[in-house]
């Protein structure tokens, strides 16, 4: 019988490599959920639920339902928004019988933090970015000169990434994001071409690295959409080493860039990427890997993979309007109707 796992914000790209990779290990029953009936997960997975907002009183109350209803046995967060969400929620959706795929809140709320993990790293004499906080910005723009980057804290993807080529531009980015509501920081700007996103799952006692996986990418509006997989050790073993003196446990996501043949972290995601299905495909399935070590209790390990160049490119799935209205009325959709033609 297929393991039933539950995928939050289906509509996300990173849900939707949850997806892609649990499919391909073809042994799981997918409930997909997510707040908008225009999420294309809710259409391809076993069943589909609509939900709260995560900002809203109710959202954490109805996902633990949905594990209760369904019985849930593990749930996978497609959203960076829900991750410190459903982490603080941890212990009470977890006695539901389900188990969260999540790290350590302690370990989240550094790696979520692009200041804090900056000084996690020179704590731990790890090669990163050099960064400051907006009250030393003028001082870091004589250290290192202009470009730099200019970003969110707390955000993801390319959200109010700015590169300032003077001090104006500076200042106008920093009082964006502000505006924004967020907190920003600055980065020296990492020229190099070389840029690199690794995946590490670590196993659910934070021992021991159960697969690392690298992929030197090629950036369109913040997301891969070019992608080499090839060994690339050096770049594994820093990413590895961020993993393990984090304190993590499941999946992990270290992005670097490559400077004088040093992997220089500039960013870590902890959580799955939503390159997970590329590496899923070369053989390294993470979201199955941390399911059978977190809920199955399998001591796991995947040390080789397949050298892949990965292309991506659009798709559309369809939905017949009488199914999208039952399921904007209902909040629920079954695994009929919704088709992606074969024709690419």
């Amino acid at each position: 019988m297929n393991a039933r796992v539950l995928v939050t914000a289906a509509g996300s790209i990173v849900a939707q490599g949850i997806i892609k990779s649990l499919k391909l290990a073809n042994k799981y029953n997918i409930i997909a959920a997510d707040m908008s009936p225009l999420a294309a997960g809710l259409y391809r997975c076993d069943s589909g639920i609509l939900v709260p907002p995560v900002s809203s009183s109710s959202y954490i109350d109805s996902i633990i339902q949905i594990c209760k209803d369904n019985d849930v046995q593990a749930v996978f967060c497609g959203s960076d928004d829900e991750l410190l969400a459903l982490a603080g929620a941890k212990e009470a959706i977890e006695m539901t019988g389900a188990k969260l795929l999540t790290g350590s809140s302690e370990a989240l709320a550094v790696a979520r933090d692009k200041w804090r993990t900056y000084e996690f790293c020179k704590a731990n004499n790890l090669p990163c970015a050099p960064s400051a906080l907006p009250q030393d910005s003028d001082g870091f723009a004589r250290e290192f000169g202009f470009p730099l980057v200019v970003k969110p804290r707390e955000g993801y993807g390319s959200l109010h990434f700015y590169v300032a080529k003077n001090k104006q531009e500076m200042d106008k980015a920093v009082s964006a994001i502000e505006q924004a509501g967020w907190q920003p920081i600055l980065q020296k700007y990492l020229a190099s071409d070389m840029e690199f996103t690794t995946g590490v799952t670590v196993d659910r006692n934070s021992r021991y690295v159960m697969s690392s996986i690298s992929i030197r990418k090629i950036i369109k509006h913040g997301q891969t959409y070019k992608a080499f997989i090839d060994d690339f050790y050096n770049i594994r073993k820093s990413a590895e080493e961020v993993a393990l003196k984090l304190g993590a446990s499941g999946p992990i996501n270290v992005q670097a860039k490559l400077e004088d043949d040093m992997p220089v972290v500039f960013e870590i995601n902890p959580r799955f990427s939503a390159t997970c299905p590329m590496r899923a495909a070369a053989g390294v399935n993470e979201p199955d890997l941390v399911f059978r070590n977190t809920v199955l209790g399998e001591e796991v390990k995947v040390d080789s993979y397949e050298r892949l160049v990965c292309m991506r490119y659009w798709n559309e799935v369809y939905v017949p309007y009488p199914l999208y209205e039952k399921t904007s009325s209902s909040g629920r959709v079954q695994k009929d109707g919704s088709f992606v033609p074969d024709y690419f």
